[in-house]
């Protein structure tokens, strides 16, 4: 593969990882993506793109051109009031470009709560949250319109994400982490660099209508976690909290759910040895990269 015509619905921290990644494999995108920011020319890592204005009620036209020559698509737009709004808006125009690729980025959130039991791509998905519910419902709108028309769809349901950005320890150095103390709890995450990569390698091995867990090896406590992250950063631990005094309502949320996310299926197929295959390994190569 030497060039690559993309539509990202939404711009934001996967599909960026994504481009650069394509951009790191010195591949040719020709990119279109959609922000609620004005339509205008923008650049990426070098890349000059297309960005194109789509809220909840309007878009703008000039797009349609874009998306009907798109080879692939990736959606990260989340649901808006438990409506999918790409398929809602544009299911013509995918249907007319019959894409060889499109990719809708879910989320565990799905699976709801199983009491620190492991949960893979079969298990019951009993959302408690309004995010997981919508994102259920989004999964089945995608994967009926893909069925009734033939369209190369897979899913992938994504573990809580962490970055050289956006993680526990800079949280941390800002003072904005407490322990929180909760027994049986566990949650899963992934490396937003390992997304990237299993994002590429699905573009050379592709079955449609599949649902993936992109997880990593080690489910954890959020505690765990934190007590690794003064470990290696070397201060003193943050207060402990109960539950009951969270002030932040989807963080409380977060914690009513508690299950181990298998990602066997996901590291069987794509044949991928995780970068940061737990937290241990992503963590301190983070710790490398801050000031």
């Amino acid at each position: 593969m030497k060039s690559i015509n993309i539509f990202c619905f939404g711009f934001g921290q996967v599909a960026k990882s994504f481009i650069k990644k394509l951009n790191l494999e010195k591949i040719n995108i020709n990119l279109s993506v959609t922000s609620r920011e004005k339509s205008k020319k923008k650049q990426v890592d070098g890349i000059t793109y297309h960005n194109y204005h789509f809220n909840d009620f309007k878009y703008d036209k000039d797009l349609i051109v874009k998306l009907k020559n798109s080879d692939y698509i990736l959606i990260s737009i989340p649901p808006v009031n438990g409506v999918d709004i790409v398929v809602k808006n544009f299911k013509e125009e995918i249907k007319k470009s019959n894409p060889r690729w499109i990719t809708y980025l879910s989320a565990t959130s799905v699976y709801g709560n199983h009491n620190g039991n492991w949960v893979d791509e079969l298990s019951k998905t009993e959302p408690t949250s309004i995010n997981g519910i919508d994102r259920l419902n989004s999964e089945k709108t995608w994967l009926n319109f893909s069925a009734i028309n033939n369209l190369k769809l897979q899913i992938f349901r994504l573990s809580g994400i962490y970055s050289n950005t956006n993680n526990v320890l800079i949280k941390l150095k800002k003072g904005e982490v407490k322990i929180i103390n909760k027994k049986n709890h566990f949650f899963s995450r992934i490396h937003l660099e390992d997304i990237s990569n299993i994002l590429f390698k699905s573009l050379f091995n592709f079955k449609p209508r599949e649902i993936y867990n992109v997880s990593d090896d080690k489910p954890s406590s959020s505690k765990e976690i934190t007590l690794y992250a003064v470990k290696i950063l070397n201060i003193n631990k943050p207060d402990t909290v109960k539950i009951s005094d969270i002030k932040n309502q989807m963080l409380k949320s977060f914690y009513n759910d508690s299950k181990k996310v298998n990602n066997r299926k996901m590291k069987k197929f794509f044949k991928y040895n995780l970068k940061f295959p737990t937290y241990m390994e992503g963590l301190n190569n983070i710790k490398k990269h801050l000031i």
